[in-house]
């Protein structure tokens, strides 16, 4: 099990299915929507109980993006699928989940690469480097 909120807490919810692993999606839409890319985990929408009220977005005649109407934490995508992919960075606490690849890596800003060496800082650059 796990449970998830949005920044200011408005929004909340409970994941009772096990959880796979994070896939990271670096298309326009989610790098737009996110500033960078997106991290997202499926579940059965049925397996998700969601308390607050989550605003909606169309942003394809496949798909639709939820998000906090307080804060705008962006928590939830959905494919008309049956399955909601969660926002990984949205979970609470510990998730025990680890990344299994990329997505429209293609698409990625021309500012980064996964798996390339950079400095880790614990909070902010002028704190501690730590390990990757």
């Amino acid at each position: 099990m796990h449970d998830g909120s949005c920044l200011c807490g408005a929004i909340r919810y409970r994941v009772t299915a096990e959880l796979g692993p994070v896939t990271a999606c670096h298309c326009t839409q989610c790098r737009k929507i996110t500033g960078h890319y997106a991290a997202a985990v499926p579940a059965p929408w049925d397996s998700v109980a969601v308390t607050g009220e989550v605003k909606w977005y169309r942003s394809s005649e496949a798909a639709r993006r939820g998000f906090c109407p307080d804060c705008g934490s962006y928590l939830f995508w959905e494919e008309y699928d049956g399955l909601v992919y969660l926002m990984a960075g949205a979970l609470d606490g510990e998730t025990g989940l680890r990344m299994d690849g990329h997505i429209f890596y293609a698409d990625r800003g021309d500012y980064y690469r996964a798996g390339e060496a950079l400095p880790c800082y614990a909070q902010g650059r002028s704190g501690p480097e730590i390990e990757p």
